[in-house]
C-alpha cells in the first residue's frame, strides 16, 4: 500500500486481516438490493394505496344501530398502516408482520371477496404484495451479502480496540419514543373517559324518539340540529357533526337526563383524541423501534469476535459520509458501501494516543485546506470490523484524514450500512470520481482556508463584531409577522389540544426570532461574547474547540465537552447565495477561526458592556405578551 497517501501503521492492523479484493467485492455489490427494491417506490405505492382505499371507501350514514362512536380496531389498522410506512423504509425485517396484518385486514373487511373490494381496495392489495416482494428481497439481499462479506474475511475474528466498545446508540429516540407514547397514553385515557362518562350516564337516561324539524350550519366542522319529541310536548337543540344524514322530517332516537340531551347515532365526539392518539404513537413507537434497533445494533458489536476486512475510506465532500472501497481499488472508482460515522473513543483516539490529540477544528481545517488546494479528498488505509451488509452496523480503524500518520481513528457507523447500490448517484457525493483537481464551486465559495483567511486580516486593538444582516433581519421580520398571524389564529375560537402544543413551542419560535433579529458575536482579548435570543455568553479562547457555519447556523464547539453554542437562524443563505451576496454570520464564523489558530490576530482588549450588546428574547415575549392582550380583549 506504499501508493497510497495515508496508509494505515502496520502495528494498527490486527493478524490475519485480509484485503477485501475488488472481485470479491464485485460479488458483494452483486448480491446488493435491486434498484427496483428500493424503499421508496413501496412507500409511494402504499401510500397511493391507503389513500386510495380511504377515499373510495363507502360512507355509512349514523344511525341508531350504528352508531358514529369510537371505533378502536380502525384506529389500531391506521397506526399499523402508518407504522408500515416507517417499516418498509427503515425496518424492512419488522414490516413483514405488518403488511402481512394489513392484507388480511383488508380482505376479511370484504369477506374475501374480491369483487367487492372496489378500485381502491384492489389497489392497496397490490401495493401490500409490491411492499412485501420488496422487503423480501432486501431481507434476502442482506444476508447474501453477510454470508460473502464473512466469506471474504476468512475464518479469523477480532474484537473492537479497547475504549471503543462501549458506543452509546439510541438513547435519544428511546427517551423521545417513551415521552409521546405518555402523550398516547393521556389521550387514550381521556378518550375512555369520554365513552365511560357517556355510557354512565346513558345507563339512567330516558330514551325517546323525535322528528327533525330543523338543521341550521354553525360552522364547517358543527351544525345544529332542532328536533321535536313525538309527543309535541318539548323540542330539543343538539349538535351534530353530520347534518346531511338527517334531513328534516326523519326521525331519530335521543337519551335524555334532564337537560343533558344527546343523539343516539352520535353519542359523543372523541375525533380530537383520536387524532392525538393517532399523531403521538406512530411516530412514539417508531422511535421506540428505532432507538431498540440502534442500541441492539450497538451492542452487536461489543466484546464480539468481528470479521475484519482491509479496505480503502474517504469522506464524502457534500454529505460528510464515510465511503467504503476495495483494497484494491486505488482510483476510488467504485464505492461499495456508505454510511456517517462518529469517533468511537474519546477524543477520537486509540487511549495510546490521546497524548498526541489536537483539536477536531485543527484536524478539519487541515482536510478543508487540502481539498481547496484542488486535490482530491484523501483516500485512506482502513480495517473494517463486522461484516457489511444492507443494515448493518461496522465500525473500522484508520489513519486521521490530515497526514497525521501516526494517529488512528476508531470510528463507529451512527447509520445503517447502505449498499452503493441503494445510495446517492449524484457524483457529487464522493469526490475522488471526478478529474483531479476539480472541485465543486460552491465547496470553493462556502469555505476558505483558514491560512487565506489569515492573511487578508490585519490585528486589532478594539473588540471585533458581527451582528445580524439584512438577510437574518428578513428572515427574523418574516418569522415574527408568522409567529403573530399563528398566534391571534390560536386565541380565536375554541380551544383543543392542538392549540395548546402550539402554544407550548411559542418560547422556542420567539427564541429563534429573537436570535435572527439580533445575534452578535464580539471577538476581544480573552475569548468570544455570543449574544443569543435570551443571554450573552463568554467563551474563553482556549476552551474553544471549534467554529462551524452551516445551514443558516453557527456552531461553537466546547472543548473537553460534547455541548456546543447554537445560534440560529443567523442569515438567510439560499436566497443570499443566488443573489450574490455573502454573510456576516460566514465573515464572522471565517475571522474567529482564523483567530483562533492564530492568536496574534486576536483584539488586546476586552470587550464593553456596549459591545456586547443584550438580548432580544424578554423584549419580544413582552410584545407577543401585548399582542395577545390585544386579540383577545378586542
Amino acid at each position: 500500500m506504499s501508493e497510497l497517501p495515508f496508509p494505515l501503521p502496520s502495528e494498527h492492523i490486527p493478524a490475519g486481516t485480509v484485503a477485501w479484493r475488488s472481485a470479491d467485492a464485485a460479488q458483494w455489490s452483486a448480491a446488493a438490493p435491486r434498484r427496483w427494491a428500493h424503499p421508496l417506490g413501496a412507500v409511494l405505492a402504499l401510500a397511493v394505496g391507503m389513500v386510495w382505499f380511504v377515499v373510495s371507501a363507502p360512507e355509512e350514514a349514523c344511525t341508531t344501530a350504528r352508531p358514529c362512536a369510537s371505533s378502536w380496531p380502525n384506529i389500531t389498522m391506521t397506526v399499523l398502516a402508518l407504522l408500515c410506512l416507517y417499516g418498509v423504509w427503515r425496518q424492512p425485517l419488522l414490516a413483514l408482520g405488518g403488511l402481512g396484518t394489513l392484507f388480511a385486514a383488508v380482505l376479511v373487511e370484504a369477506d374475501f371477496a374480491l369483487s367487492d373490494l372496489g378500485a381502491g381496495g384492489i389497489a392497496l392489495l397490490g401495493a401490500l404484495g409490491f411492499a412485501v416482494v420488496t422487503v423480501v428481497h432486501r431481507v434476502g439481499s442482506a444476508r447474501r451479502q453477510r454470508t460473502l462479506a464473512e466469506a471474504a474475511a476468512g475464518d479469523v475474528r477480532h474484537q473492537l480496540p479497547d475504549g471503543s466498545g462501549d458506543f452509546k446508540r439510541g438513547r435519544l429516540s428511546l427517551v423521545v419514543g417513551v415521552l409521546l407514547l405518555a402523550v398516547s397514553a393521556f389521550a387514550l385515557w381521556r378518550a375512555l373517559d369520554v365513552v365511560s362518562g357517556y355510557e354512565d350516564r346513558a345507563a339512567g337516561a330516558t330514551r325517546v324518539s323525535a322528528k327533525v324539524v330543523g338543521v341550521d350550519a354553525v360552522d364547517v366542522d358543527v351544525s345544529t340540529l332542532v328536533v321535536e319529541a313525538r309527543d309535541g310536548q318539548r323540542r330539543h337543540t343538539l349538535d351534530t357533526v353530520f347534518p346531511e344524514d338527517y334531513p328534516v322530517g326523519t326521525s331519530v332516537d335521543l337519551v335524555v337526563d334532564g337537560d343533558w340531551v344527546r343523539l343516539v347515532a352520535e353519542p359523543y365526539d372523541i375525533f380530537d383524541w383520536e387524532l392525538l392518539l393517532v399523531l403521538s404513537s406512530v411516530p412514539g413507537l417508531a422511535f421506540l423501534l428505532n432507538g431498540a434497533t440502534g442500541h441492539l445494533r450497538a451492542r452487536s458489536l461489543n466484546g464480539r469476535a468481528l470479521p475484519a476486512l482491509r479496505v480503502l475510506v474517504h469522506e464524502g465532500e457534500e454529505d460528510a459520509r464515510t465511503y467504503v472501497y476495495a483494497a484494491d481499488d486505488l482510483a476510488a472508482e467504485r464505492p461499495l458501501l456508505t454510511f456517517h460515522s462518529l469517533y468511537a473513543t474519546e477524543a477520537g483516539r486509540l487511549p495510546d494516543d490521546e497524548a498526541r490529540v489536537e483539536t477536531a477544528e485543527e484536524e478539519s481545517e487541515r482536510f478543508d485546506a487540502l481539498l481547496a488546494s484542488g486535490k482530491n479528498p484523501p483516500l485512506r488505509e482502513a480495517v473494517l470490523l463486522g461484516a457489511p451488509y444492507a443494515g448493518a452496523e461496522v465500525a473500522f480503524l484508520a489513519p486521521e484524514p490530515t497526514g497525521k500518520t501516526e494517529q488512528v481513528d476508531v470510528e463507529r457507523s451512527v447509520t445503517p450500512v447502505r449498499p452503493y447500490a441503494l445510495g446517492p448517484l449524484s457524483p457529487k457525493a464522493y469526490g475522488r470520481a471526478k478529474a483531479p483537481g476539480q472541485q465543486p464551486a460552491r465547496r470553493r465559495a462556502r469555505r476558505r482556508p483558514v491560512r487565506e483567511v489569515a492573511d487578508g486580516m490585519r490585528p486589532t486593538t478594539a473588540p471585533r463584531s458581527w451582528t445580524a444582516d439584512g438577510g437574518s433581519r428578513g428572515v427574523g421580520v418574516f418569522l415574527l409577522a408568522v409567529q403573530g398571524i399563528t398566534l391571534a389564529q390560536l386565541l380565536v375560537g375554541d380551544w383543543s389540544w392542538y392549540k395548546v402544543l402550539a402554544l407550548f413551542a411559542l418560547p422556542y419560535f420567539i427564541t429563534i426570532v429573537a436570535t435572527a433579529l439580533n445575534w452578535r458575536l464580539t471577538a476581544d482579548r480573552g475569548g468570544v461574547w455570543v449574544r443569543g435570543g435570551w443571554r450573552v455568553r463568554h467563551v474563553r479562547w482556549e476552551r474553544i474547540a471549534g467554529v462551524r457555519h452551516a445551514h443558516d447556523t453557527v456552531e461553537i464547539s466546547i472543548s473537553g465537552s460534547r455541548d456546543e453554542i447554537e445560534l440560529m437562524p443567523v442569515s438567510a443563505g439560499w436566497f443570499q447565495r443566488r443573489l450574490g451576496k455573502g454573510s456576516a454570520a460566514a465573515d464572522a464564523t471565517e475571522a474567529l477561526r482564523a483567530m483562533l489558530h492564530y492568536p496574534e490576530l486576536r483584539p488586546t482588549e476586552d470587550a464593553e458592556s456596549r459591545d456586547q450588546g443584550a438580548p432580544l428574547g424578554p423584549v419580544i415575549a413582552g410584545f407577543t405578551l401585548v399582542w395577545a392582550a390585544a386579540v383577545l380583549l378586542l
